[in-house]
């Protein structure tokens, strides 16, 4: 059989870049995703090398039709899809809840909930079957604790490790796993959006520059680097569970 790929969401920048270059050091093709950017273009040269079958799409997870383009593509290309890493995210919009416009509310869970459903749910005819497909989403402590000015982050986040539970189950006939991870606190641009948000709609914005200014941050090839052998290798046994890289 030939060999599938992993499809990595995000894969311009931070985690999902470092996450997708690693996996491909491992030898699988691997489709990175995220916005039309020179990054995007970067990466897909960089995985190209490392396998001839790799390759950048643009794919923006706030845009069905993009969604709908970039997993036509896959389908058309690859008969069996190895593993998925949804990783795409956005902490946008950082304000107390009684102020934040609902438009950028939902957003945030198109982005960080209804696009990984809808990217996974066109790829599932291309999955699973006689071998075991691995369905990987990456986490956040703000799925279990809540944040202030946090709330689409962390609603979409703790709904996000649901729905693993939920593939997980729904996989099991099929052959489907899914995991989340929690990565940690990670030096990215998230963080560097959290850092420059107004402090007046963020009680918490001065712990986070601390963390930075520490030097607290995890960097993410070294979270790549503990993450890519369970995206890799976890089993149907461990299907639906919820690590974190720091028990790793």
């Amino acid at each position: 059989m030939t060999q599938g790929p992993y499809i990595v969401t995000g894969a311009s920048k931070g985690i999902g870049r470092a996450i997708a270059q690693e996996i491909a050091k491992q030898g699988y093709p691997v489709i990175a995703l995220a916005r039309a950017s020179e990054e995007l273009d970067s990466i897909g040269g960089e995985l190209a090398l490392l396998h001839s079958k790799s390759m950048a799409l643009a794919c923006d997870l706030s845009n069905s039709n993009d969604i709908e383009a970039a997993a036509t593509h896959i389908c058309s290309h690859f008969p069996w899809i190895a593993g998925l890493v949804h990783n795409a995210g956005t902490i946008i919009p950082v304000q107390p809840l009684d102020q934040v416009p609902i438009p950028l509310w939902s957003a945030s869970i198109q982005v960080n909930l209804v696009g990984v459903q809808d990217l996974t749910q066109r790829l599932m005819v291309n999955m699973g079957g006689s071998h075991q497909t691995r369905i990987t989403t990456i986490s956040s402590g703000a799925a279990l604790s809540p944040v202030e000015s946090w709330s689409a982050y962390c609603v979409s986040k703790a709904g996000l490790d649901m729905w693993a539970r939920c593939i997980a189950l729904e996989g099991i006939p099929l052959n489907i796993s899914a995991i989340s991870i929690a990565p940690g606190i990670v030096d990215t641009d998230m963080q560097l959006t959290i850092r420059s948000v107004n402090p007046e709609d963020f009680p918490r914005h001065p712990d986070f520059v601390s963390l930075y200014t520490s030097g607290q941050l995890t960097q993410s090839r070294d979270v790549a680097v503990q993450l890519y052998p369970l995206i890799l290798n976890h089993s149907m046994e461990q299907s639906g569970q919820r690590f974190d890289v720091r028990e790793l």
